[in-house]
């Protein structure tokens, strides 16, 4: 049996001197660093649930500046009910930091942090989400090519 499962995380920066800094949080003991993401609730959309589950797993308000990609994966889950393979598609957003400490992160991951964008891009368990903020990387700096354009 497949079941189909969508969620939606965020790609949360802030500046930190002439470079940016992304929130990532650990899971599995800490072993693990990786992007906030979780389910889409009934009547909500990608951009909200984004919001929402970076607040809850972090601690952290921040808002959507643009999409940034979708990455999609299976995987086989076990539960009382048997084996199911879960096609599962999460749509990332490049997200503002705009208040909020890490260390109030939710009971759901072990830790929240802030990263150097360039050392995050190492912490990151999974080749997806190096991906992910290398893609984020080039959208910052496409953005403020374009703004130091505007006000010039």
């Amino acid at each position: 049996m497949v079941r189909d499962e969508i969620s939606a995380g965020g790609v949360v920066v802030r500046p930190k001197g002439d470079g940016w800094e992304v929130l990532l949080i650990a899971t599995h003991g800490g072993a693990r660093w990786s992007l906030p993401k979780g389910h889409v609730e009934p009547g909500e959309s990608a951009e909200e649930a984004a919001v929402r589950e970076v607040r809850e797993e972090t601690g952290v308000t921040a808002r959507v500046v643009e999409p940034l990609d979708t990455i999609e994966y299976w995987f086989r889950w076990k539960g009382a009910e048997g084996s199911l393979l879960i096609h599962k598609r999460v749509h990332f957003f490049l997200m503002e930091y705009v208040s909020g400490d890490p260390k109030d992160h939710g009971w759901e991951v072990d830790d929240a942090r802030w990263f150097d964008l360039e050392e995050a891009v190492q912490m990151v368990a999974y080749k997806d989400e190096q991906e992910l903020l290398r893609k984020a990387r080039e959208v910052i700096a496409r953005r403020l090519a374009s703004s130091e354009k505007a006000d010039g």
